[in-house]
């Protein structure tokens, strides 16, 4: 059998997908997949033994340079790859319009959440086998709902399994005892504050661990270079590739993240992690997996789920509902982990 997934962001997404694919090829051994993905996360489904073939696409970067010559060639090119396969089932596995619009570009029956299931509920009408996921439930046992009812089998009762081989992302040389901080974030409001990174890494050296601080703009960079001024035995990463990052997070002993899609590589790769939450919500999107912690603030408007804070004004901590979240909280259970 033949499968070709439409799923193509963010990197929290994709990494959610993963399981599913485990699930389908214990039930069904001959399944093969493809995967429409943005060029950016193209590395993270070519990790899993069930993938052959990746199309990756540049909606993102195509839409700012719609009508020039290289994205029309870009995208004639794309089209024309695709549009020459043939799939027993596609799956739409991102439920908006713009992937639903992407599932006729090949060959095969789509399948896709149902009005009720769909992001955006449109999308549906796209579909010709449309299946009821609930979405009041965690974003990875929605991806394995949704494949277990388009390919027509039962949900494997067993643990979440990624698919991805940590022992590739393993390095020979002796392994440092090292925890990493995985700091940045889109959301300002789900950013855990700079001065608390500061005094758990004070913790952490008085343990006898070094950090490792990965930046990926500017911003960022000024963050961890302003942490490594305060606290010893650390190091700034140069820029690094998704394998590189990976391979980074493989061999820690341990790794401190707020609500981001490198929280979810980290448990995809039974890496051991506290993952902290303000404005979001870990049943919903929390990162899954073995030795996963999620400590959640106590603030009366948590988890707004809101990109704006409206507290913002009362407080000098921002964002204040981490108040209730403090660094000898995340340490007491990172000693614990380490």
């Amino acid at each position: 059998m033949r499968v070709l997934i439409i799923k193509t962001s963010s990197m929290g997404d994709v990494i959610h997908t993963l399981p599913a694919l485990t699930d389908a090829g214990k039930i069904i051994p001959d399944i093969e997949f493809d995967w429409v993905v943005e060029e950016n996360f193209a590395e993270i489904p070519a990790w899993h033994p069930r993938v052959k073939k990746i199309f990756p696409v540049a909606l993102r970067r195509w839409r700012k340079n719609i009508f020039s010559s290289a994205t029309r060639k870009e995208w004639l090119g794309f089209y024309r790859e695709l549009s020459a396969q043939k799939y027993d089932f596609i799956i739409d596995a991102q439920g908006l319009l713009k992937s639903a619009w992407l599932t006729f570009l090949a060959k095969g029956t789509r399948c896709g959440g149902d009005w009720n299931s769909a992001r955006e509920a449109l999308a549906s009408l796209f579909y010709q086998r449309k299946c009821i996921v609930s979405q009041n439930q965690h974003a990875v046992v929605r991806m394995r709902s949704l494949f277990s009812q388009a390919l027509g089998y039962e949900i494997p009762q067993q643990e979440v399994d990624y698919g991805i081989d940590r022992q590739a992302f393993s390095h020979s040389a002796a392994k440092e005892n090292y925890v990493i901080f995985l700091h940045g974030t889109t959301w300002n409001t789900k950013h855990w504050p700079e001065e608390y990174w500061i005094e758990l890494g004070k913790y952490i050296n008085q343990a006898g661990y070094s950090i490792k601080l990965p930046w990926s703009n500017d911003s960022e960079k000024e963050r961890v270079q302003r942490i490594a001024e305060q606290c010893e035995k650390t190091e700034i990463l140069s820029k690094l590739d998704l394998a590189g990052i990976a391979a980074l997070l493989a061999n820690a002993k341990a790794i401190v993240a707020v609500d981001t899609g490198l929280g979810h590589l980290a448990a995809a790769l039974n890496v051991p992690t506290i993952s902290l939450f303000g404005p979001t919500n870990p049943v919903l999107t929390g990162a899954l997996g073995k030795s996963q912690i999620h400590l959640t603030a106590t603030f009366p408007c948590s988890p707004c789920l809101g990109r704006q804070c409206t507290y913002a004004a009362a407080s000098s901590l921002f964002p204040p509902c981490f108040s209730t979240l403090t660094p000898a909280m995340v340490w007491a259970e990172l000693a614990g982990l380490l």
